[in-house]
């Protein structure tokens, strides 16, 4: 039973292996892309895991091969990546402790955010819940390859991590959203710029966002257990369990697609969606301070691989200047 897809590179160029839960891998005969496979399967009226298993070859070994994120766009600028906070069970707590100070003893936007979606975030699948607090985050050009270090521009206050679940969605023809499935993934973000003062929270978003190599077919498990660490010079600095699934968030997915997908412009014909659904642990709340060579790595136990990215900072490219024409 085919339980995950996987992109990826080799000598013969692009390729997709489906992932079976007893971790056998076979490539898919003649898709280069999941979504060329994903558009084919909406074009016949079926699931993604039917045309999938259609397609499924001869066994073959990842080993050697490149890993592409588990979604991609030929064109960069077609794809959208974009969140919501404040979605999970406890997820309040290390966001208002940052606020706090500058509330003079009333209760946080951040906490006021939270208490609306537990209270109004799962409706009932006829209903509109609350929405939910919503960011962009860029573009398929900001999403680093499974290995790959993430690069923390030189103004950044930090780089620290966010592990998540992702929603992966494709704009059939006629603008119908798709959920093509799920990825672990690692959102990654500036909280010391965030931490400044929250109206900043757009600018602590717009950094690089990493996707574990697999896309899990089916629903998404109600409860989800998983690890986020940060390894330096080998060894663990700091590791916390991480909660994710309906079981542990004050919002349904269904409630936060809705948000996202009611929109008109993020539902043009063709474009591929990456949406994080939030998270409630971060080394930051525990004062961790991150630092070039540092290398973060979340699981979880309904994906077999983890998302794995070191640290970098990124060359001081200056003022960006604009040029009068």
């Amino acid at each position: 039973m085919i339980r995950s897809l996987i992109q990826f590179t080799d000598g013969a160029g692009r390729g997709v292996a489906a992932l079976n839960a007893d971790g056998e891998t076979h490539r898919l005969v003649a898709v280069s892309s999941i979504r060329s496979l994903a558009l084919d399967a909406i074009a016949a009226g079926v699931t993604l895991l039917e045309r999938a298993n259609a397609c499924r070859g001869n066994r073959i070994s990842l080993e050697g091969v490149t890993i592409l994120p588990p979604i991609d766009h030929p064109d960069p600028a077609h794809l959208m990546i974009s969140g919501t906070g404040l979605t999970h069970l406890g997820s309040a707590e290390g966001r208002d402790k940052m606020h706090k100070a500058a509330a003079a003893g009333h209760a946080t936007d951040s906490m006021r955010m939270f208490l609306m979606g537990e209270e109004g975030g799962k409706p009932d699948p006829d209903q509109e819940g609350v929405q939910p607090e919503w960011f962009y985050k860029g573009d398929g050009s900001i999403l680093v390859l499974p290995g790959n270090p993430f690069a923390m521009p030189s103004f950044a206050g930090d780089g620290g991590e966010e592990p998540e679940i992702a929603g992966i969605y494709l704009n059939g023809p006629d603008g119908t959203p798709f959920r093509l499935g799920f990825a672990l993934g690692n959102e990654f973000s500036d909280h010391v710029t965030e931490r400044v003062n929250y109206l900043w929270l757009a600018h602590s978003k717009l950094r690089q966002a990493a996707l574990g190599p697999e896309l899990l077919l089916g629903e998404l498990p109600a409860d989800i257990r998983g690890s986020s660490r940060i390894l330096r010079d080998g060894a663990t600095l700091w590791e916390r369990p991480f909660l994710s699934g309906e079981a542990n968030m004050s919002h349904s997915i269904a409630n936060l697609e809705h948000h996202h997908f009611k929109y008109q412009q993020f539902r043009r014909p063709g474009d591929v969606h990456v949406h994080f659904f939030g998270t409630a642990t971060l080394s930051f709340t525990d004062k961790v301070e991150t630092q070039p060579g540092d290398v973060f790595e979340v699981m979880a136990d309904c994906f077999t691989l983890p998302a794995r990215n070191p640290l970098i900072r990124a060359a001081d490219e200056g003022l960006a200047r604009v040029r009068a024409l």
